[in-house]
C-alpha cells in the first residue's frame, strides 16, 4: 500500500532484518522516507526492493557500527540530511554466557556497538532536533536493563545504559519539541539470540514474541506518548510504581553525612 503522506526520513540501524526490518515497513506505512542502515549489504537491498512498493524513497547505507570510522560515516549523514526526523537506535548484538566464559574482545566489539554507536548517532542527530522543534529518537533497549541477572552482565550493563540514557534525553530535550522512547524487548524471535550463542528455539514459547508483535506494540507506545516501552509488561502500573520508588530515593541520594547505619556501626566496632 502506498502511503501519501510525508513525515521526513526514518533512519534505522539494523535494518536488514529482524526488529529493524519490521520497523522499516511499518514506518514507511505511517509516510517516512527510509535510510537504511546494517552490515549486510545484500540483506539491505534485499529490504530495499521488498519496500518498492509502498513508494517511499529507500537509501541503503552498509556500515559496521562496530568501527569508529563507519559510525562517524552515519554520524555525518545524520547531521547534514535535514530531511531526516526520526532516528531508530535498533542495531545491537548480545551475549548469553557468563562473563568469565566470554571473550573480552566481542565483548569490547558489544559496547561498541550497543553503547558507542548509539551515543555517538544520536549526539548527532539531537542538536538538529532541538533547533527544529521536533523529532524523534527510538532506543531499543531490552529487559535484562531491569533483570541484570539473566544473561551476560555486560550485555545488560550495555542495555540499561540505553535505558538511563534515554531517560537523561527525555529530561533534556522534552521541552525542546523531541520525543524519545526506550523499547524494552523480552526475547523475540529473530537470529539475534542464535548469535548470541542460544537459539531461540532452545527457549520456552511461552516468553518468545515474534517481530511484528514487538514493534507494534512499541509504535503503540510512542503513539500513546510512553518514554519507557515494555511490550510484555502485562500491567503499565508495575513500571509506574518502579518509577515512583527510584525517583523517591533522589532526596537522600546525597547528603553531607553518611547514614545513621554506617556511623552506628563504626562506632560499635570502635
Amino acid at each position: 500500500m502506498t502511503s501519501q503522506t510525508n513525515k521526513g526520513t526514518a533512519l534505522i540501524t539494523g535494518a536488514s532484518s529482524g526488529i529493524g526490518a519490521v520497523y522499516a515497513d511499518r514506518l514507511a506505512g505511517q509516510g517516512y522516507d527510509l535510510i537504511l542502515v546494517a552490515r549486510d549489504q545484500a540483506g539491505l537491498e534485499a529490504k530495499a526492493k521488498a519496500l518498492a512498493g509502498t513508494g517511499r524513497a529507500v537509501r541503503t547505507v552498509a556500515a559496521d557500527l562496530t568501527k569508529a570510522a563507519e559510525i562517524a560515516r552515519v554520524a555525518t549523514i545524520l547531521r547534514d540530511d535535514e530531511a531526516i526526523t526520526l532516528l531508530l537506535n535498533n542495531a545491537g548484538i548480545g551475549a548469553t554466557a557468563p562473563l568469565l566464559a566470554s571473550d573480552i574482545d566481542a565483548l569490547e566489539a558489544m559496547i561498541a556497538l550497543n553503547v558507542t554507536a548509539l551515543t555517538r548517532l544520536t549526539h548527532a542527530v539531537a542538536p538538529a532536533f532541538a533547533r527544529r522543534g521536533q523529532g524523534t529518537i527510538i532506543n531499543v533497549s531490552s529487559v535484562t536493563a531491569l533483570a541484570p541477572e539473566l544473561f551476560n552482565g555486560v550485555y545488560a550493563a550495555s542495555k540499561a545504559y540505553v535505558l538511563t540514557m534515554t531517560q537523561a534525553l527525555h529530561h533534556e530535550l522534552a521541552e525542546k519539541g523531541v520525543r524519545v522512547q526506550a523499547v524494552l524487548p523480552g526475547v523475540t524471535s529473530t537470529t539475534f539470540w542464535a548469535t548470541a550463542g542460544l537459539p531461540v528455539a532452545n527457549l520456552p514459547a511461552g516468553i518468545v514474541m515474534t517481530p511484528d508483535q514487538l514493534v507494534d506494540a512499541a509504535l503503540a507506545g510512542l503513539a500513546q506518548g510512553e518514554l519507557v516501552t515494555i511490550p510484555s509488561l502485562p500491567d503499565a502500573g508495575d513500571w509506574a510504581a518502579l518509577e515512583t520508588a527510584r525517583k523517591a530515593l533522589a532526596p537522600n541520594l546525597s547528603k553531607s553525612a553518611p547514614a545513621a547505619r554506617y556511623t552506628e556501626t563504626a562506632t560499635r566496632a570502635a
